[in-house]
């Protein structure tokens, strides 16, 4: 059994990877690291999470083109220039095909216990939660994973590229691969300046 401090530096080690070997993930790594991501909290234990893994090139390049396509037209419309268009199209098509796996994680709106916005939002905050033990998962495997916000911008895209259920809604896309790569320890913000204590106020 890891010792606390064994726990802490394992969860502070954690990095974004953005390459990755060529070297295909076993599916049995797959459904260990999907397995551990479904023992997230989530609200009224509704589990609303879905995942959709995607190693066949083919789909990887049917997904990739769908979402750069909207990419595209959003950039277009957006006013940006067709060199820096084609070049951030470029670059997602070339990070998509480098990936070996790509999960796309999806909210169920249809498993929530009632139809109100405040019910939505505890569906997208555990589905969020699902996908931050994905990526701990993902590096207990020895792997590198990247959570990519694409999905957000082409949800209907991601879903006709991929042929999902009407309910599910595409939250985020995350990029597993063994690490070719080892990126640089970021800052984090100070504590002091991110955390409030409550304090009893002192007319009490």
């Amino acid at each position: 059994m890891p010792t606390k401090s064994e726990l802490h530096t394992f969860l502070r080690t954690r990095r974004s990877i953005r390459r990755f070997k060529p070297d295909p993930v076993p599916e049995s790594v797959i459904e260990e690291i999907l397995a551990t991501a479904t023992f997230a909290p989530s609200a009224h234990n509704r589990q609303p999470w879905r995942f959709v893994v995607v190693t066949d090139l083919s789909v990887k390049a049917r997904l990739g083109k769908a979402v750069t396509d909207k990419m595209r037209a959003d950039m277009q419309t957006e006013g940006a220039s067709e060199t820096d268009i084609e070049k951030r199209v470029a670059t997602s098509l070339r990070r998509m095909d480098e990936a070996p796996v790509v999960i796309v994680l999806c909210r169920d709106k249809n498993d929530v216990r009632a139809d109100t916005p405040e019910e939505a939002a505890m569906g997208v905050q555990s589905t969020a939660a699902a996908g931050l033990q994905l990526l701990l998962a993902t590096h207990a495997e020895g792997l590198g994973g990247n959570w990519i916000c694409w999905a957000l911008y082409a949800q209907e895209e991601t879903c006709a590229a991929l042929n999902l259920p009407e309910s599910w809604e595409p939250q985020a896309f995350y990029f597993l691969g063994y690490p070719d790569e080892a990126p640089k320890i970021k800052d984090r913000k100070p504590i002091k300046e991110i955390v409030k204590w409550s304090q009893t106020s002192p007319d009490v």
